[in-house]
């Protein structure tokens, strides 16, 4: 099957899970949303095409069961990953939506959940492993100017440059601390013991941006117009609170789709 051929598909396959998506939940999208997604899909395929044809297994699932927290509640850890195998070497991959440049400056976070994850695979399935890496399916912004563009040359050279598999070094020693850190976490929410980063904290940049925390990370919470912090954050920004109620009111609408699928919305549900 040639490359052309393969994105025919994934364009096929785009429809119908978006088509499904609707059918089963109601989940509808903005054709500007819609259509970023699409790209984002065949970016990702055309840049990382080698490595998708040689996942052997996707989506495995990992489960570190019967664990206990400091203060004794018992829990347990999953997550999904891929997986590459061949005759030299076996390659654990965590996909992240997260950009390549934020993950790079913020390893640390990252390396305690893949090193969960390499416990798992060497340790209780006995699985041999290589090495671990994070992939970013971010699409960087040259990447994304290069798409609005469409000057010749330009998205080669920007897909070239983007750089979205990141190693991760497996710290098999720092196993125990990290089941600890998670084990405090699981008490913190059950006890109720947790809250938001306050508006100052939401407005430091967070290391390797250029953004503030509560643009580069509120702003994909989908609670965040319950946070008290995100409101008083986003209120500072603005005046008199028009950007807050400018940006909720966009929030609330892309849920219903383009104008057509809130038309369509309303008919079935007997709106006038």
């Amino acid at each position: 099957m040639t490359d052309q051929e393969i994105e025919t598909l994934l364009h096929q396959f785009f429809d119908d899970n978006l088509e499904t998506l609707k059918l089963e939940g109601n989940h509808v999208l903005t054709v500007a949303v819609r259509e970023s997604a699409r790209q984002q899909v065949l970016m990702y395929w055309r840049k990382l095409n080698g490595i998708a044809k040689q996942v052997t297994d996707t989506e495995v699932k990992l489960t570190l069961p019967a664990q206990q927290s400091p203060e004794g509640r018992p829990f347990a850890i999953e997550g999904v990953v891929d997986i590459v195998q061949n005759t030299e070497q076996t390659t654990m991959y965590d996909l992240k939506t997260h950009d390549e440049v934020s993950i790079r400056s913020n390893l640390e976070s990252y390396e305690a959940q893949l090193n969960v994850y390499a416990y798992i695979w060497q340790h209780l399935r006995g699985e041999k492993l290589d090495r671990t890496a994070i992939i970013s399916t971010d699409l960087p912004e040259a990447v994304q100017r290069a798409l609005r563009e469409q000057r010749e040359g330009q998205l080669d050279y920007a897909l070239a440059k983007w750089q979205p598999i990141i190693e991760i070094p497996c710290k098999p020693d720092q196993i125990e601390q990290t089941l600890h850190k998670f084990g405090e976490i699981v008490d913190q929410i059950e006890g109720g013991n947790f809250a938001p980063p306050s508006a100052d904290q939401l407005q430091n940049v967070v290391p390797g941006t250029r953004s503030a925390f509560g643009r580069y990370v509120c702003r994909n919470c989908d609670a965040r117009f319950s946070c008290s912090s995100y409101r008083q954050y986003i209120r500072r920004s603005s005046r008199g609170g028009s950007k807050f109620e400018a940006e909720f009111r966009q929030y609330v609408l892309q849920d219903y789709g383009d104008d057509e699928a809130r038309l369509n919305r309303r008919l079935l549900e007997g709106e006038n």
